[in-house]
């Protein structure tokens, strides 16, 4: 079982998958379970917070992170009338509290106690997939070329892999040669966070906010000028940096109206995973999305136009929701933990060499 939060906060995927050799992996069942209001709040108060928090305070979070992530299990295993037995282990993302690979001192940092986790399911648990990668150089992210790469093991074509989470990053997968991908800037996350502010909405349905504003091209030459984007790959961010207090700086004074500013977010969207696809994997032929961002019907006609002719379609086409191939593919991660094989893919994160990630954490 896999289970996954991201940086989107929408709620926890939970989804049990079925893995033979030699056979991509098959989605048996799978669900969203919502958060507590509060804790999501609190999630996204601490995620996104530069200023001082007491080790109390996300110790509590830890612990709360534990017992959702721990009922979520219990949910989809009662719901779906399996048994826990039948369960070789859960692979717990955990929460992003700060992921800041650079510099230094390079950190990532996931909650979510995952002794919790094993104690309340039963069921031997294996968490902290990222920590392993960076301490070997890498990025800790993105971890999901490698099942990506699983998943696409029959694709003769140049074919790409965008999850649109709250961070959107791909997954440059060509017939022939190796396997890249990185974090290419936000999605979900900004767009969210400004539809909540203005709308009371958690989120812009169908992009119908973003549909009704303009784009405005000097904010969005503006956002584009942050460093990030100009980075070559590997390279990874997350909601402390992509977040409202990015924002306002850099439209304070325009005259802007909410849903102009809704429409640009949505274009820097586009136009960052355009420029990552037509830079690094120019010959791709078709374009698999997944994650939340797939929902948002103007986001996605908007790839269609820039991506042409790309094909773009969904990893539903693969035989695979696409609400939850994170979460499978954080199941997936597990197994490879526990039968010692490697999760991470230097070419992605840019670490010294493959590594098993995780710990186990033993029922």
């Amino acid at each position: 079982m896999g289970l996954m939060c991201g940086t989107s906060v929408d709620g926890i995927d939970a989804a049990l998958v079925d893995m033979a050799p030699a056979t991509p992996p098959r989605l048996r069942a799978a669900q969203t379970f919502a958060l507590d209001p509060n804790l999501r709040g609190e999630v996204l108060a601490l995620s996104q917070q530069e200023t001082v928090v007491s080790p109390d305070r996300i110790a509590r979070l830890d612990h709360a992170l534990g017992l959702a992530f721990a009922q979520a299990a219990i949910d989809l295993i009662r719901i779906h009338q399996i048994s826990v037995d039948e369960v070789m282990a859960i692979g717990s993302h955990g929460q992003t509290l700060r992921h800041s690979p650079s510099g230094a001192s390079p950190f990532t940092w996931q909650i979510g106690d995952p002794s919790i986790i094993c104690e309340r399911t039963g069921i031997t648990t294996v968490a902290d997939f990222r920590r392993r990668d960076v301490a070997a150089g890498g990025q800790g992210a993105p971890l999901m070329p490698a099942f990506h790469r699983a998943l696409l093991s029959h694709v003769e074509d140049d074919v790409a892999v965008l999850n649109l989470g709250g961070i959107a990053n791909v997954s440059l997968i060509p017939r022939h040669g190796r396997v890249t991908g990185f974090d290419t800037g936000p999605a979900n996350g900004l767009m969210d966070a400004w539809a909540e502010r203005h709308t009371g909405e958690a989120f812009d349905r169908d992009g119908a906010f973003a549909a009704t504003g303009r784009v405005n091209a000097d904010v969005l030459a503006k956002l584009l000028r942050d460093p990030y984007f100009e980075l070559p790959p590997p390279k990874s961010t997350g909601r402390d940096r992509f977040h409202l207090g990015w924002l306002e700086p850099q439209i304070t004074g325009s005259t802007l109206r909410p849903q102009d500013v809704q429409a640009t977010l949505l274009e820097l969207t586009v136009v960052s995973i355009t420029a990552a696809l037509n830079d690094y994997l120019p010959k791709a032929r078709r374009l698999y999305a997944c994650g939340g961002g797939v929902h948002n019907r103007r986001l996605m006609q908007r790839l269609r136009e820039c991506l042409h002719p790309m094909q773009v379609l969904t990893t539903a086409a693969l035989g695979i929701d696409p609400d939850f191939v994170e979460a499978a593919g954080f199941a997936w991660l597990a197994r490879q933990t526990l039968i010692g094989l490697p999760g991470n893919l230097p070419d992605v994160t840019g670490a010294c060499g493959e590594r098993v990630l995780g710990a186990i954490y033993p029922a």
